[in-house]
């Protein structure tokens, strides 16, 4: 059974930094993707950003490029996402999600397992 489990949500200033984690669990190859994602109260879900293990590839919505960075260490587990020059905006509940295989977009729909969100909050 695949299990994912966030960590690294927050409290920070704008400008700020934060760096969150997904440790994923039952996955018995590195054929799989990766995907984080967020929901602000009263807001529709946003895809953020993905990173397929496999190949390493990644993608990023266009409102957190250049500030936000998906990366994986030797053992590609956890994945993390690095968040800089934060915004009182990217304040929300942030979700790791995964797939099997390469899925190089952040489409909710394809993803089939996910964590439990984190919470990250920019104060202005």
């Amino acid at each position: 059974e695949v299990q994912l489990v966030e960590s690294g949500g927050g409290l920070v200033q704008a400008g700020g930094s934060l760096r969150l984690a997904c440790a994923a669990a039952g996955f018995t190859c590195d054929d799989y993707t990766i995907g984080w994602f967020r929901q602000a109260p009263g807001k529709e879900p946003e895809g953020v950003s993905c990173m397929s293990i496999s190949d390493g590839s990644t993608n990023y919505t266009d409102s957190v490029k250049g500030r936000f960075t998906i990366s994986s260490d030797n053992a590609k587990n956890p994945v993390s996402l690095q968040m800089n020059s934060l915004k009182p905006e990217d304040t929300a509940v942030y979700y790791c999600a995964a797939v099997w295989g390469v899925v190089p977009v952040v489409t909710m729909t394809l993803y089939e397992y996910w964590g439990q969100g984190t919470q990250v909050t920019v104060s202005s």
